[in-house]
């Protein structure tokens, strides 16, 4: 697969780059930095060296003189590296470093050094579709858009081991649980809340495990980037809301991968949810790229009126959207969006559906969702294309 430039920006200054496994961090910092002093803590000899004698960092950097930019892949495997990094931050002209990571758990453990604000943070995030020389949406619904996907020759096959392998590799390797099975059954379990309200306890239920590990295990989805939520949004609420936040898997082939499917299970409310889940992991990204204020949020009221995304901040001020996995929009389907606007009158408001007509109506605009991906840019407001 030919290189492909990124939204991401890498900052004059020492930074962290987090990400999940297979967004393409290490590529990307590779074509942008071919001068940079590369050390990856996967590799097993590196890593043991390290492990046992952190200060060794000094004496590889010392090795390369001329080099002013250090990355250090997936930092979060030796998180002691951070006080020699700080000290060597507070020399005089240190180089910069970049240090990336496909984990947040040990990075925000107490005592771990995070050198006192002398590093930004940063984030990687799966393709976004104006990234992309070519867009395909159904392809995007079916296997996702991590660059590791993308690029292989049997997509399917790389999300099952990645979902199988990668999973399990990270998860035994930070030692977050011994029971492997119940993980595994819980995975699946959650994959059913992707794009809905998260119930803690009705994940329990169904993977008969106690509510106290299925919260340890979503905090451990959490820390490794796999998954998200959505907080209700409350501002100024004239309506009673509901209390439970909405979750998502970070790429739309994961929740794929993970999905257990079976005769019972329509096809299209698979399909909704990736549709879903594939919009709401480019507002996030564009949110995370374009560096400003901006919150996301969903809508719902105890009567049963949703709003699937809020954006609150920002140049975009306040924007409400509906997403439907349909390829016409009706009056009736606008309902939830007019509770919203008798809210909030000042919002730009806006259904994505899966057919090709733009339309606009009482006010709200109707278009197709290809579209809509293929103007997500981060810098830019996301209905001023229009």
């Amino acid at each position: 697969m030919e290189f492909i430039s990124r939204f991401c920006q890498i900052p004059d200054r020492s930074c962290f780059l987090l990400g999940p496994r297979g967004t393409g961090k290490t590529t990307w910092l590779r074509s942008r930095l071919p001068d940079a002093l590369f050390l990856d803590l996967l590799e097993p000899a590196l890593h043991r060296s390290l492990s046992a004698h952190p200060e060794r960092l000094r004496e590889l950097i010392a090795g390369s003189p001329g080099k002013g930019t250090v990355v250090i892949d997936e930092i979060q495997r030796i998180p002691d590296l951070l006080t020699v990094i700080h000290a060597i931050l507070e020399e005089a002209s240190p180089p910069r470093f970049i240090l990336t990571g496909s984990s947040a758990r040990k990075l925000r453990r107490g005592g771990v050094d995070l050198l006192g604000g002398r590093a930004v943070h940063r984030t990687m995030h799966p393709f976004m579709a104006a990234e992309l020389p070519e867009f395909d949406l159904d392809r995007a619904l079916r296997v996702g858009l991590l660059p590791l996907v993308a690029g292989a020759n049997d997509p399917v096959d790389v999300l099952d081991a990645y979902a199988s392998l990668y999973l399990d590799q990270e998860v035994r390797a930070e030692g977050l649980t011994r029971d492997m099975g119940a993980f595994n059954r819980f995975l699946e379990a959650v994959s059913f809340s992707h794009a809905s309200q998260l119930n803690v306890s009705a994940v329990a239920r169904e993977c008969e495990t106690e509510r106290k590990t299925v919260a340890g295990y979503l905090g451990i989805l959490e820390d490794l980037l796999l998954s998200f939520r959505l907080p209700v949004f409350r501002k100024r609420a004239k309506r009673a809301t509901v209390a439970h936040e909405k979750h998502y898997l970070f790429d739309a082939g994961v929740f794929r991968s993970l999905r257990p499917k079976g005769p019972l299970d329509r096809p299209e409310e698979i399909d909704g949810q990736a549709l879903e889940g594939l919009v709401a992991q480019h507002l996030r990204a564009w949110a995370a790229y374009s560096r400003q204020p901006v919150g996301l949020y969903f809508w719902r009221t105890r009567a049963g009126s949703e709003v699937d995304f809020v954006v609150y901040g920002g140049d975009s001020g306040l924007q409400a959207f509906e997403v439907k996995n349909a390829r016409k929009v009706h009056s009736t389907d606008l309902r939830a969006i007019r509770a919203f606007r008798e809210d909030y009158p000042e919002a730009e408001s806006a259904v994505l559906h899966r057919g090709s007509d733009r339309m606009r109506i009482d006010e709200v605009w109707c278009l197709p969702v290809d579209d809509f991906l293929r103007h997500v840019s981060p810098g830019r407001s996301l209905l001023d294309w229009l």
